[in-house]
């Protein structure tokens, strides 16, 4: 456990530290777009984050290869030179995209590509276990189309989701923990070496986004662009391969009793067959409603519009933070839970939490008014926005400026709406406050 966590704190301080300079390197080129009708931000916000994140992986996969234990995987697997080979070329498809900008099946194009790599290293899915029959063997062509589609998929999920500041990184980091936890089990709980490569993956993953989440918080000072959520998109479905595809049900049976025993005890990873879409759910909901809902008015589902969940929390009345953290909160409800119930099945106790935590989630949604409020003692912890105080007030300039009504001018209170500082009619401003003649 040490040196997982050792590579994560490292991925995580490598990815904190690039990021600064990434962000006047993206200003300087001027990857900074303009602002368009479905973004939620107000000024331009550089992009290509994705190269701090990509710095951090490789960051991660150095100290790993020599640590002594976990760079036994690097030994004994070619899977975490797949990964980096695939994860080189989506990178730099992202890049492209975040700076010129990249059609929408030339992106599609480079994905498959990016999985068609890692699938030719040997990062690819072998068989299926099957609840009640046993492992399914794949033939080599059924096994590249599955992996590809993995791939593929979690990947726009990813992206699809990255529409507010700190959701993507966020949400990811939350799949990646659940990932982390389950592998980790399966590594040390039953001695299965084939589950090795999913737990490093996992925690370099975690150590990416948590490096790059405090400069990407609301109002975020960068954001990832396409070259940061295909990069995390893609090493997100490369452990949910190894940990799906690779672990033979065979080597479990010697713990349960049989193999079908064995897949049973999977059953809440292995449903519905695919690891993503049990961990990483909301996304992937949000990535098929988008693409019902484009093709249903009969439009391209590559389109981009504003009619995602998150954009819909925004609607109904939710701040920009609060709708980030009722997506984390459904994230982390489902992500655990199927790890939880992984562990013991039999549980009611689980079920009931599950169920109790699901209340609590509506209650939120149905409250979007109501503001939360840290305890005094965690104060110093977390954002002046959750602060008994509120937001600290900004000193006004002491420069006088006289004969001049001041204008309402915008900015951005606790709760994400607009605030505005009106002067009354007559009124002058004059040292940064208002005095009425």
């Amino acid at each position: 456990m040490r040196e997982y966590l050792l590579t994560l704190c490292v991925t995580a301080v490598v990815t904190y530290l690039l990021t600064g300079p990434v962000r006047k390197f993206a200003i300087t080129i001027g990857a900074m777009p303009e602002i368009r009708a479905r973004d939620v931000h107000r000024e331009p916000t550089p992009r290509l984050g994705g190269i701090a994140m990509f710095g951090g992986l490789c960051a991660g996969l150095l100290v790993a290869a020599h640590l002594p234990n976990v760079g036994k995987v690097f030994e004994l697997s070619n899977e975490p030179r797949a990964l980096l080979s695939g994860a080189a070329l989506i990178w730099l498809l992202g890049v492209l995209d975040d700076k010129w900008g990249v059609d929408a099946l030339v992106k599609l194009g480079g994905q498959m590509i990016a999985a068609g790599v890692m699938v030719m290293q040997g990062l690819t899915i072998l068989w299926i276990p099957v609840p009640g029959v046993g492992s399914v063997a794949l033939t080599s062509m059924q096994g590249t189309l599955l992996t590809v589609a993995l791939v593929v998929i979690t990947i726009n999920a990813v992206n699809f989701v990255d529409g507010l500041d700190g959701l993507a990184s966020g949400m990811v980091c939350i799949a990646a923990a659940a990932f982390f936890m389950y592998a980790y089990r399966m590594w040390f709980g039953y001695g299965l070496e084939a589950a090795a490569p999913a737990t490093l993956f996992a925690a370099i993953l975690m150590g990416m986004c948590l490096g790059f989440l405090p400069h990407n918080m609301h109002p975020a000072r960068i954001f990832m662009g396409d070259s940061g959520s295909m990069l995390i998109g893609l090493v997100l479905a490369a452990g949910a391969i190894s940990i799906t595809g690779q672990v033979d049900p065979d080597a479990l049976k010697l713990f349960a009793g049989s193999e079908r025993a064995a897949v049973h005890e999977t059953v809440p990873v292995y449903i519905p067959l695919l690891l993503p879409l049990s961990v990483l759910m909301v996304p992937v909901v949000d990535l098929v409603l988008a693409i019902v809902r484009r093709t249903w008015k009969g439009q391209s589902p590559f389109v981009a519009d504003r009619g995602h969940l998150h954009h819909r929390l925004l609607e109904i009345g939710h701040s920009h933070s609060r709708a980030v953290l009722i997506m984390y909160f459904w994230s982390a409800l489902i992500a655990f839970g199927a790890v939880g119930y992984s562990v013991n099945g039999a549980s009611v106790w689980i079920v009931l939490a599950i169920v109790a935590l699901s209340a609590v989630g509506l209650v939120l949604l149905l409250m979007p008014r109501f503001t939360p409020r840290a305890p005094r003692w965690a104060e110093s912890f977390i954002p002046p926005r959750y602060r008994r105080g509120g937001r600290p007030a900004v000193a006004a300039p002491d420069l006088p400026v006289v004969g001049v009504t001041a204008a309402a001018t915008p900015s951005e209170n606790g709760d994400g709406r607009d605030d505005r500082t009106r002067v009354p009619a007559g009124a002058t401003a004059i040292g940064g406050r208002s005095r009425t003649w």
